[in-house]
């Protein structure tokens, strides 16, 4: 495969998942849980869920994710909720992630949920 065929080839799930925690780890997301969905569900291969301290840093996170993504991989992402900054959802296709004010995540509990049976989160 030449330079230019390899840089042109859909990233994996497991490639967009290793970028996605980079990310929030580079702009300070708090409490990043990574939950792999193979086998488990259609809807993506993996779901992140994170905590921003506030809803101003929520929002920030998701936008520079987003546009990370974007500019790395050509892969443009939808992105809900980033107006409120309470909850945003981030769908980059194989990996879903969720940024939440600390609150708002509490309530909700999507690990609760998501996890595998037994698990502790």
């Amino acid at each position: 495969m030449t330079a230019n065929a390899a840089a042109s080839a859909e990233p994996t799930s497991d490639q967009v998942l290793a970028r996605v925690l980079e990310s929030l780890d580079d702009d300070k997301a708090e409490d990043i849980v990574q939950i792999d969905l193979r086998g488990r569900s259609s809807i993506a291969d993996h779901m992140v869920i994170c905590s921003g301290r506030s809803s101003r840093q929520v929002g920030a996170i998701a936008e520079k994710l987003v546009e990370r993504l974007k500019e790395e991989f050509g892969r443009p992402c939808k992105i809900e909720g980033k107006d409120q900054g309470d909850w945003v959802l981030i769908d980059a296709s194989d990996v879903i992630v969720h940024v939440f004010r600390p609150e708002v995540r509490e309530f909700y509990q999507l690990e609760k949920m998501w996890m595998p049976a037994g698990s502790q989160v």
